[in-house]
């Protein structure tokens, strides 16, 4: 298994309610072919207004799928319980490590 077919993703409700998309997956660029890309990053999206809140590139490979759930899981446990804000500055200390499974 690998992300390069899906993405991983789940919602986290943050403490002021709001609900946010966490997306751990290959980074999307139109002029790399699918095949080609390894690098995988985690994203955060506010789904009820189309934004994106934070994006940052992670030390995972495509491969990686059992450190990616960690991640996602860690990320969606700090967010919920108001330890992790929705900040690019706030994800990248997670996102440069390989969570232990």
């Amino acid at each position: 298994m690998s992300l390069r077919g899906e993405p991983l993703e789940q919602e986290a409700t943050l403490p002021d309610g709001r609900v946010v998309s966490v997306r751990v997956g290959l980074a999307e660029d139109s002029y790399i072919s699918s095949r080609e890309l390894d690098t995988v990053v985690l994203e955060l999206w506010d789904e009820s207004r189309g934004e994106h809140l934070a994006g940052v590139s992670t030390v995972l490979s495509a491969n990686d799928v059992d450190a990616a759930r960690a991640l996602l899981r860690e990320v969606v446990d700090g967010l919920s319980q108001g330890s992790l804000q929705a900040t690019a500055g706030a994800l990248e200390p997670l996102a440069d490590r390989v969570l232990e499974q």
